[in-house]
């Protein structure tokens, strides 16, 4: 028994996959698929991905937001969970990483649920505002570049509902946010913004310490 999160080596890592995913052949080869990309680490841990599927679950969300599609596993999670009128709002600048996404959610069935938006989040984030959808939405979902994390925050926060949820990836970036050596402006911008949530009383918090680290952040 322990008190503190157990350090996941890779036979216990093994295990927890063995014993709790439950992976849809579609993400499961989608995931095989990123996995042989020189890009490939930008991909979300499926346990990860289950995690906020059961997340937008217990929220019973409609409407939600994706910072960061990369090619597509995310959102296809989030999309295979939402009833047949939800919507995923996906954010990104790559043609070529998210059409690799399309034609996994082409497949399932849910790519109507999908409305990818192919240019600067922040750009599209502010638009969603302008349009009225300040408070409209239930779950969004912020896995992009790293010093634009704070700006993608305060819009994901305007655009959630009060009790509506942000999650928040890499946040323990290879644990790199304790390398006082590290001083690259990603690991500094995580850090700052670790901070910066840790006193935001607008929001009730828990860090989570799964894949990269995941901060949940639910609206007051």
């Amino acid at each position: 028994m322990s008190n503190n999160t157990l350090n996941m080596t890779p036979e216990l890592q093994q295990y927890l996959l063995d014993v709790s995913l439950r992976e849809p052949a579609l993400l499961k080869a989608l995931r095989e698929e990123t996995a042989s990309l020189p890009t490939a680490q930008m991909q979300i841990a499926p346990e990860q991905g289950q995690f906020m599927a059961l997340l937008v679950q217990l929220i019973d969300a409609r409407k939600t937001i994706e910072v960061g599609v990369y090619t597509g596993y995310s959102a296809l999670v989030v999309a295979l969970t939402l009833p047949d009128n939800g919507q995923v709002v996906a954010c990104d600048i790559s043609e070529e990483y998210t059409s690799v996404g399309r034609r996994y959610w082409e497949q399932a069935g849910v790519a109507n649920k999908i409305d990818l938006r192919l240019a600067p989040a922040l750009e599209t984030l502010n638009q969603l505002i302008e349009e009225g959808g300040a408070g409209q939405y239930d779950f969004a979902f912020i896995d992009a570049d790293k010093e634009n994390y704070p700006n993608y925050y305060e819009c994901c926060l305007e655009l959630v509902r009060p009790g509506g949820l942000i999650a928040v990836d890499n946040v323990l970036w290879d644990g790199a946010v304790i390398d006082q050596e590290k001083q690259d402006p990603d690991t500094c911008a995580i850090r700052a913004f670790n901070k910066q949530l840790l006193v935001d009383h607008r929001v009730e918090i828990s860090l989570v310490p799964i894949a990269d680290g995941l901060t949940l952040a639910r609206r007051k």
